[in-house]
This record gives structure tokens, sequence and C-alpha cells, in this order.
């Protein structure tokens, strides 16, 4: 057997598999999934405009307004200490307009989304 590979013994054992919502947060029954799924969006913008402009994350810290060990923590996609508002205020420092866009849903409950132009 290949290392790292697992084989089932038992045959007569079922997987389950079950369609996920779209939300790993509320697949995982986290508090708050849509915050939480908004958050990691926008994180992940953060990086990428911080990959593209190939800044350090000292450099990164400066434009932030943050030190240098929370820039780490970002960029390994640990938003948790940081407040939506916060990582917004973050792509408007990193250049990037933030539009919030409030419309009607068709759903009993609406839902929070990134788009990035």
């Amino acid at each position: 057997m290949e290392k790292g590979r697992t084989e089932m013994k038992n045959k007569n054992k079922k997987t389950v598999v079950k369609r996920g919502t779209g939300n790993v947060f509320r697949d995982l029954g986290f508090p708050n999934p849509e915050r939480e799924q908004l958050k990691a969006q926008l994180t992940l913008q953060i990086y990428r405009l911080i990959q593209e402009r190939v800044l350090t994350q000292a450099e990164a810290g400066k434009i932030l307004g943050i030190q240098q060990p929370h820039v780490s923590a970002l960029m390994r996609g640990q938003s948790g200490a940081f407040s939506v508002e916060r990582l917004m205020d973050f792509l408007t420092a990193l250049g990037q307009d933030v539009e919030i866009t409030v419309k009607p849903t068709h759903r009993a409950q609406g839902e929070l989304s990134v788009v990035v132009a």
C-alpha cells in the first residue's frame, strides 16, 4: 500500500455523502456562518492583493496599520480577530473601493456575499 493511503477493511460499511449548503461554516455548525463566510471572502481578497503587489508582511502591515504577526494571521486565512468593517478598511487601504448593495431576496432569509470586479 502507498504511504498516506488508507483502505477500508469492512466492505459492508457505507459512506454517507451529504451535499453542502455552499457555506462550510453553516455545514460545520458555526454560530453566525454568514458573517464567517463573508470574513473569509474578504480575507481571501486581502491575501490576493498582498500577493499581487509582492508585499512583505511588514510592508503590508504598514499599509494596513497593523503589526506583522497580524498580517501573518491574515495570510493564513485567520480573520477571527478582525471585524467585517475592519477587513473592509484593509481593502480600502490597499486601494480598493468597497461597495455594499442591499436588495430584496426571494428566500426566507437573505445572504451576504462578496463580488470582486
